[in-house]
């Protein structure tokens, strides 16, 4: 019976808190009889040492709170993953995240962005958690990042960017934004479907990040005339799920071009078509593109007759 009772806290268990902005996911885990911090960050991180985070997140800080009941919950934060929807910014997802648009720095190296690039409109990217620290006696964000974060200058560096402007006294309370805060191992296997999504997540992302690293390899190909390996490839890359609509863009060009040097201009036509329909205002360089690929540019640009 309390087996059952467990399962089925756990399956319900996907809550979220507020961080001051958008609310945060995180998972609540129902402890049992000798449960203790490190072995719950071992269960769901995979990693002891980050019972410091739970120790944080539940607010068990001071005498008295190292105990836990059997019974009781114990938050869980993760990582999130958002997939970027029409006309958002860095900035304003940074707005939406985290309160503040000059965090957008933070969303930006997580993903390995550009700041005078915005995010690519279907992109999934990966969501930092914002840890609430309430400084304590003699801590400085050294030694706040030191709790939390890889020992690196790195570190220290985000953490104050993050939190510009903020007091670093007692009571206050630093944020500290958590890269590589995902759940792993036997805790996350045996949480529900739901649980499973949204705490694994990055599904598309990764798809996106392995599609981004294999776009120089097929512009390549077309360069050296690699036509026929550059329409396999080209394909094979546009059957990954979830892609951006710049790498489809980037990838149906190249194929285009691919297609007229095969002599397949009605495929090459349908290419240009399919990246004209995700950015209509694509245009051709007139000088290095070889007249018969602007040709068939110009085609896929005419209207379909009635």
């Amino acid at each position: 019976m309390k087996q059952a009772l467990i399962s089925l806290l756990l399956g319900m268990a996907l809550v979220v808190l507020s961080s001051g902005a958008k609310a945060q996911a995180v998972y609540t885990h129902a402890v049992q009889e000798g449960d203790t911090l490190a072995s719950i960050a071992q269960r769901y991180y995979g990693d002891p040492t980050r019972e410091a985070v739970l120790r944080e997140a539940n607010r068990m800080k001071g005498p008295g709170v190292n105990g836990l009941v059997p019974g009781s919950w114990i938050f869980v934060p993760m990582v999130t993953f958002y997939r970027v929807g029409k006309d958002e910014t860095w900035k304003s997802l940074a707005t939406r995240f985290f309160g503040r648009e000059a965090r957008a720095a933070t969303l930006i190296e997580a993903n390995k962005g550009n700041r005078r690039v915005q995010p690519d409109e279907g992109a999934e990217l990966l969501v930092p958690y914002p840890l609430r620290h309430v400084v304590g006696p003699g801590e400085t964000l050294a030694k706040i990042a030191k709790m939390y974060m890889p020992a690196s200058p790195l570190s220290l560096k985000r953490i104050r960017r993050f939190n510009a402007g903020a007091r670093i006294e007692r009571g206050q309370v630093v944020l500290v934004p958590l890269f590589d805060l995902r759940l792993a191992g036997e805790g996350r296997a045996e949480a529900s479907e739901a649980f499973a999504r949204a705490s694994g997540g990055g599904a598309a992302k990764a798809a996106q990040d392995e599609v981004e690293s294999s776009l120089p390899e097929l512009i390549e190909q077309v360069a050296k005339a690699a036509f026929a390996e550059a329409v396999s490839l080209g394909n094979r890359l546009l059957g990954a799920q979830s892609l951006t609509s710049t790498q489809v863009v980037t990838i149906h060009k190249e194929l285009a071009v691919a297609y007229v040097a095969l002599e397949r201009t009605d495929l090459a036509e349908a290419s240009f078509r399919a990246a004209l329909a995700l950015q209509p205002n694509l245009e051709l360089d007139t000088v290095r593109t070889s007249p018969r690929v602007l040709e068939a540019f110009t085609r896929a640009k005419q209207p379909d007759e009635p």
